[in-house]
This record gives structure tokens, sequence and C-alpha cells, in this order.
């Protein structure tokens, strides 16, 4: 596979993720009015509300992002090898200059976001800019270009906002009928079964986000890493960078669930005891593999 066709098919993911994601949020806004009483009033809502979301996450995707996430943008004279580094990749590797920008927080970490080159943003943590030194930053940063060069930036963009927002529709409806948002005389000639199936959905629709998220593939971070390392020529340095930021203890405060995917690694921390069980639902690949092949190379 090429890296034009690696392009071409994560541009189709991302629309067919939208499609997804409209017909997902429809239904179950349509069975929660099949079951009180209004399913086409309902439809209509849940449609218009998953198509502006939809749409947004294709062009807004990048700002939203940075606000979850609390990115700054870089000031050249303060984040000097920051940019410097920046400057040099997109040199090398002929893209536009991405805007930079930096998270206020002490864990090493960094991410990429936008729709494409032009629009693309590159954001790293000061506990990264601190902790590494210039030639693992320059892995690091490459290591994001090729997620912007390959489009990656825009499929995982889209998850980010799609997945937030089907967890919240179905948190809010889920909290709406808890504290009596449907009033008694609703309730009553509900049938049993659909009500039993529409409380399913809503348990399953945050799960079937979850496995939207892992739509994005973690053949991709691979990808990347290899981009990375061949960009610099320097895998061992990108190996160490790896290592560093998996080593850190600390975990991203601004992370969710919905932007974990982003990060060249996973910012939240896992304890021994459950990370077997979390790594089934990891978007990355065990952070083990990923230094062992940067070894090889």
């Amino acid at each position: 596979m090429t890296i034009y066709t690696q392009i071409s098919r994560n541009k189709i993911r991302s629309f067919l993720l939208i499609f997804l994601f409209i017909g997902i949020l429809s239904f179950v806004f349509y069975l929660i009015g099949k079951t009180f009483g209004d399913p086409t009033l309902y439809f209509i809502i849940g449609f218009l509300f998953s198509v502006v979301s939809g749409i947004g996450s294709y062009f807004y995707s990048d700002k939203l992002v940075l606000f979850t996430t609390g990115a700054k943008p870089a000031i050249k004279k303060k984040y000097f090898d920051f940019y410097t580094v920046a400057e040099n990749i997109s040199i090398a590797v002929g893209l536009p200059m991405p805007k930079l920008y930096v998270v206020d927080d002490s864990s090493p970490n960094a991410f990429a976001t936008g729709r494409n080159p032009n629009h693309a943003v590159v954001a790293a943590t000061t506990g990264l800019l601190e902790k590494l030194d210039r030639a693992e930053l320059e892995g690091v940063i490459a290591h994001e270009f090729a997620h912007v060069k390959n489009y990656d930036i825009l499929l995982s963009s889209v998850v980010a906002v799609l997945v937030g927002t089907i967890v919240f529709a179905v948190d809010w409806v889920m909290r709406s009928w808890w504290w009596g948002g449907f009033r008694d005389e609703d309730r009553r000639g509900i049938n049993p079964i659909l009500l039993i199936f529409l409380v399913a959905t809503l348990i399953i629709a945050p799960i079937a986000a979850t496995l939207i998220q892992l739509a994005v593939s973690r053949k991709r971070e691979l990808l990347a890493d290899a981009t990375g390392a061949l960009v610099t020529r320097n895998p061992d340095a990108l190996a160490d960078a790896l290592y560093k930021i998996s080593a850190d203890p600390r975990p991203l405060q601004r992370a969710s669930g919905s932007t974990a995917h982003l990060f060249i690694v996973n910012p939240f921390k896992k304890k021994a005891v459950s990370a077997w069980f979390v790594s089934l639902f990891s978007t990355h690949p065990p952070i083990e593999e990923r230094i062992r092949v940067l070894r090889e190379m």
C-alpha cells in the first residue's frame, strides 16, 4: 500500500465515520421518540443535531480539540527549539509550516490536529519540551508531521469530536430521564420491551463510540513512527523519546477519552492490574512494540 493509498483511505474513512455517526445518533433519538410517543420529532432533532455536529467536526474539530486540551499558541522566542525543529521538519517533508501550540502540562506528550496540511496544528506539552533533547524532539515532531502528511489528522480530529458528541448526547438523555425529565404520565403505557431496548441502546451507544475510535487504526502510529525515523534518519532518538514519554508517571491533566487517540503516547497512566483490559480498547500499539520496531531499523 502506497502513501497515496493511505491518504485516500483516510479521507474516505473520515466521511464514512461522519455518516455512521449521523446514523447512530439519529437512531438513538428515534428510539427515544418511539418509546415516549413522538418518534418523528425526536428523529428530526437527532438528525439535525448529528448533521450540524458532523459538519462542524470537519471544519472546526481542530479548534475544539485545542480548546479541550487547553493548548495556547507557542511563542517563538520562548519555545525556540520547538519552532526551529518544526521549520526544519516541514522543509524536509515538503509540507507547509503548521501552527504550533503548547499545552501547559508537566506530563510529556504531543499531538497533531486539523483537517489537512494547510490547516494543520502540532501541539506539545511543556513537559515534553523540557524533558526531551533536540534529537528526541525532532523524532516526535517528525512523527506528528507524518500524521499531517498521511491525513491521519483529519480522521483523528473528526473522531475526537464525534465520539465526544455521542457520549454527551447519551449522557444528557440518561440524566434527563433519571432526574425526572420525563413525567410519570409520559411513562405510562410504555412497552416494557421497547423500554429495555432503549436502555440497552443508551448503554451500548458510548461503547459503539469507543469502537469508532478504534477505527483509527493502530497501524497509523507504527507508520508515523517509521516515517519520523525515515525523515530524521535517527530511529533511536524517537525510540528514546517514546520511552521517556511512556515512563513518566504523571497523567495528562487535560486529556479525555475522546482525545486520547490523538497523542503520540496514551496520555492516561494505567495501573498494572487494569493495563491488560484497557489495552484491548487502546488506539495505540504497545509502547514496547513501537520501541522494538524502531530499535531494529
